[in-house]
């Protein structure tokens, strides 16, 4: 059953007909549990909040599989707008962003021309950028953009999935860049051809990727809610002697909440992931995909309407 709700999720969550449905109604139906909000000043107050409590952040305007330019580089306008507010309110926040919502699918000269805007802007307000990783299809051009761009930006990540076979031969190849990296296991449906199907060699690729990106020196994000993986990695730096500088832990908004105000207790960075906007359906199927307790939580709010 759990099997067949992942499938269908992540179905639905490529649905081009629910994505306008959703746009058109709004958050509801649980959706707010796991989205900040649809506009940039209902975020911020949610950032505020959580910096209160010790809480770093990564933001999100949500939006993905861009087909035109004017959406393009509206997205991209919104970026930076985003950027701006974070350098001028002094949030402990940085960005994260989609290369497809940027125009990846459209045209090189297109997703350079907006990310190069967006980098001289987080440049100047000092704000990190992370481009998140997508599905399969996309994963060769997103490294190869971000390698460009990381010759020009010393401020720029990008994410890394632990269910991909690839996996380990991209982090060796990135080695060269001195990379910050998000390391997750990955919430796409992936052929058994490009990905691992069995959630136990996931788990085992995210450990060695783990130890890998650690013991090379560069700075790591574990982005996980799997305590098994907190405790791994916990565990690790303390063997290896890695400071905590090093590396932080990430976790969704909404998700672990009460766990996520436990680490930064116990002296870790704990940054939070925050998505915002109108364009939240992907996102959230996404979400139910990955934990049948999300879908349970989702009905309940239903039904409580």
């Amino acid at each position: 059953m759990e099997h067949y709700l992942r499938n269908l999720f992540l179905f639905l969550s490529k649905n081009r007909f629910f994505t306008r449905l959703a746009k058109k109604y709004g958050l509801r139906f649980g959706a707010a549990r796991f989205v900040a909000g649809e506009t940039g000043e209902q975020a911020f107050n949610v950032i505020k909040d959580l910096n209160k409590q010790g809480l770093s952040v990564t933001i999100d305007y949500l939006g993905e599989f861009v087909d035109n330019e004017k959406e393009a580089n509206e997205m991209a306008d919104n970026s930076i707008k985003a950027i701006e507010a974070i350098g001028r309110e002094g949030l402990d926040s940085q960005l994260s962003l989609k290369l497809t919502s940027m125009g990846m699918d459209i045209s090189d000269e297109l997703v350079f021309k907006n990310m190069r805007r967006i980098m001289d802007v987080a440049k100047e307000n000092r704000v990190f950028v992370t481009i998140d990783m997508e599905d399969f299809a996309r994963c060769e051009k997103t490294l190869k953009i971000f390698k460009t761009l990381k010759t020009e930006y010393d401020n720029i990540g990008t994410v890394i999935q632990a269910y991909l076979y690839r996996t380990e031969t991209d982090m060796i190849d990135l080695s060269d860049y001195s990379p910050n990296l998000r390391l997750v296991k990955g919430a796409y449906k992936e052929s058994p051809e490009v990905a691992f199907p069995e959630k136990a060699d996931v788990d085992e690729n995210f450990k060695k990727i783990i130890k890998m990106h650690l013991l090379n020196g560069h700075y790591t994000a574990i982005a996980t809610h799997d305590e098994a993986m907190i405790q791994f990695t916990k565990q690790f730096v303390k063997d290896n002697h890695i400071p905590n500088d090093q590396f932080e832990f990430q976790m969704l908004y909404g998700i672990r909440i009460e766990r996520q105000l436990e680490l930064v207790k116990e002296g870790y960075k704990m940054r939070v992931y925050v998505p915002y906007g109108t364009d939240w359906y992907g996102y959230f199927m996404r979400r139910l995909a990955e934990r049948p307790a999300n879908v349970a939580f989702v009905l309940k709010g239903i039904f409580n309407k």
